[in-house]
Parts: structure tokens; C-alpha cells; sequence
């Protein structure tokens, strides 16, 4: 089974419950096309380096995918399709990472160096 590591950025003025059901339905089409997704991460609203679409933020989703080639072009037509979706990729590794992807790990050592800026103020 090959490996990919598929990121989608879904617009702003979306909630998180609606975030998480566009990542539960790309999950429902890679299991449907005997794919197995074996992590999903949200990492939040961030800033984008440019607008796109009108959108200065986007929501940034990542799923970790198991299956065939096939799993990734039907994955990637329904994205396409889906107006909530401002942008999307996929591309094949050789491994998944282990524990936390980086995006998650900063966001965790950003959140300690507040707290501690906020204890010596």
C-alpha cells in the first residue's frame, strides 16, 4: 500500500463542526475506495502568506492516508468539487511520522511560551 500525506484549507467563516464533517467525508471517500486514513489532524485557523479567494485565514486540515492510487484521485476529485475547500494537496511519502506532525508541535511550543510570558508579567 503506498503512503500520502493529503492537507486541505478550508475557508474561514466556516465553523470547526463544519471542518470536522469535511474531514470525516474525505475520510468516508478513502474508506469507501479501500483506503484506511490512520491520523487527522486540525491544526486550526492560521493566516495565509496571501489572499486566496477573498480569504485571508483558512482552516488547515491533515489526514495521513494508506491505499492505492486510485483512493487519492477519487479524493482529490470530490475536494475539487467542494466549495469549502480553498485548497487542497497530496503527495506520496515514504513513511508516516510518528506521534504529532511539526505544525502541531509548534503550535504546542507556542502555547507554553505564552504562558510563560504571561507568569513573569
Amino acid at each position: 500500500m503506498a503512503l500520502y500525506e493529503h492537507v486541505f484549507l478550508a475557508r474561514q467563516d466556516l465553523s470547526q463542526a463544519q471542518v470536522d464533517a469535511l474531514a470525516a467525508q474525505a475520510t468516508e471517500i478513502v474508506e469507501k475506495n479501500d483506503g484506511k486514513v490512520t491520523k487527522t489532524e486540525t491544526w486550526g485557523l492560521k493566516n495565509l502568506a496571501y489572499k486566496i479567494d477573498r480569504n485571508r485565514k483558512a482552516h488547515f486540515v491533515l489526514l495521513n492516508i494508506e491505499g492505492p492510487g486510485s483512493v487519492v484521485a477519487e479524493l482529490e476529485r470530490q475536494t475539487r468539487i467542494n466549495e469549502d475547500v480553498i485548497r487542497y494537496m497530496t503527495i506520496a511519502v515514504d513513511e508516516h511520522e510518528a506521534g504529532p506532525s511539526v505544525m502541531m508541535r509548534k503550535n504546542e511550543r507556542d502555547k507554553k511560551r505564552r504562558e510563560n510570558r504571561e507568569e513573569r508579567d
